[in-house]
Order: C-alpha cells, then sequence, then structure tokens
C-alpha cells in the first residue's frame, strides 16, 4: 500500500548556488541558444508537406510527427497496453531525456550558472523509478492519464505564468547581487518539481499514483 508519505515515483532537487555570475546571467537567453537548439531538436515536432498535381487540381498533403518524445510515449503506451511490459533500454532514455530537459530549464531560469551536459548530472538532481508494470500499473490506466492530469495542467500553466515573473524578478536581484533569492529560487524548483510529478504520470507513464498538488 503507498501512503502520502512515500517518495513520489519521480524526484528534483536542484543545489541552491551561493553566487551566480552577473555576466552569464545577463546574457543567458543568448548563451542558451545552442543548448537550446539541441532540445528542440529531439523534443520538437516535424512537419512534411507533399503537393500532387492532378489535371488542374492541385493537392496538399501535411504529416505532422511528434519527434523523438511523443513516439516515445505512444510506444510505451501500447507496450504496456497490449504487452505489459516497459523496456529498460527506453525507459533509460526517457529519464536521461527528462534530466537533460531539466538541466537546460535550470540553466534558463538562473538557477545554476553552469551549462548544461548533455551528461553529466551537475547541480539538478532528478530522478525516476522504474516500474514494476505487473505489479504497479493498470494496463487501461495509460488512455486515460491525459484527461486525469487535466486539473494539472490548468494550475500549472497559472505557475508558470508566475515562475516568468518571478524568474525577470530574480534577473534583476541577481543583476544587482549577484545572489539568487532563496524563496524565489525554491518557487521556481517547486514549480519544476511539480511539472516533472505530472510528466512522469501522463507522459511517461511510470506510475498510477496521481501527483500531489504540491510545490514541495
Amino acid at each position: 500500500m503507498v501512503t502520502s508519505s512515500d517518495p513520489y515515483a519521480a524526484r528534483l532537487e536542484i543545489d541552491y548556488p551561493e553566487r551566480l555570475d552577473r555576466l552569464t546571467s545577463a546574457f543567458r537567453l543568448l548563451w542558451i541558444i545552442p543548448i537550446a537548439i539541441v532540445l528542440g531538436v529531439l523534443s520538437g515536432s516535424s512537419t512534411e508537406t507533399a503537393r500532387t498535381v492532378s489535371g488542374s487540381a492541385v493537392t496538399t498533403t501535411t504529416r505532422s510527427g511528434g519527434g523523438i518524445a511523443g513516439g516515445l510515449f505512444l510506444a510505451t503506451l501500447l507496450m504496456i497496453l497490449f504487452r505489459r511490459r516497459y523496456p529498460r533500454w527506453w525507459f533509460d532514455f526517457a529519464r536521461e531525456f527528462a534530466r537533460f530537459g531539466a538541466r537546460v530549464g535550470a540553466y534558463l531560469f538562473l538557477l545554476t550558472d553552469r551549462y548544461p551536459s548533455t551528461v553529466e548530472e551537475q547541480a539538478v538532481h532528478l530522478d525516476v523509478d522504474y516500474p514494476d508494470v505487473e505489479a504497479d500499473l493498470n494496463r487501461w490506466l495509460p488512455l486515460v492519464k491525459w484527461l486525469l492530469a487535466i486539473p494539472h495542467y490548468v494550475v500549472l500553466a497559472v505557475l508558470a505564468l508566475g515562475a516568468l515573473v518571478v524568474g525577470v524578478i530574480a534577473w534583476f536581484a541577481i543583476l544587482f547581487t549577484g545572489r539568487f533569492p532563496r524563496p524565489l529560487f525554491d518557487y521556481l524548483v517547486g514549480v519544476g518539481r511539480w511539472s516533472l510529478r505530472v510528466e512522469a504520470y501522463a507522459i511517461l507513464l511510470v506510475t498510477d499514483r496521481y501527483p500531489p498538488f504540491s510545490l514541495k
């Protein structure tokens, strides 16, 4: 039996920096562009448009793909549904991809000065538990998790707006003092933690335990 005191299947902690570099913080939106492109290539969708000419008529067909992340979600859903399996190798990929995205997000929001690595953990500590599919997961629940998670999406949208405001305030604070106010830092980490739990539930499909409405 799972109790509310048990750790959730997805966890995020970020080391608090005592001092931050004012120069790199000032131009963070420029410094992040190369690694953001790498992340975008992995997570972004692709669109292919084809035109067919038949006589005087021209037919345009557009096909869209959800990228690696979208394909991994669909493949995991189908495997749980029909085979009751979650192959360890693509779980490992999904976890490492989440870790990489968290490092990029932490750098963007000034939570760390270290440029995001594609391999090293750095100051961002993200972990996701590998599920025992037959014992812990309902094979049919992945079909409706996206629907059950809608309340979280609504709250996260509001929290994300707050995160943008907090990020701007923190940016000015760092420029003047070289420090990230701890309450603002904890808020941004809390939003990232909440988002990760929802991702673990509705996208990574590693747990059937409903995410708590909490920043902690």
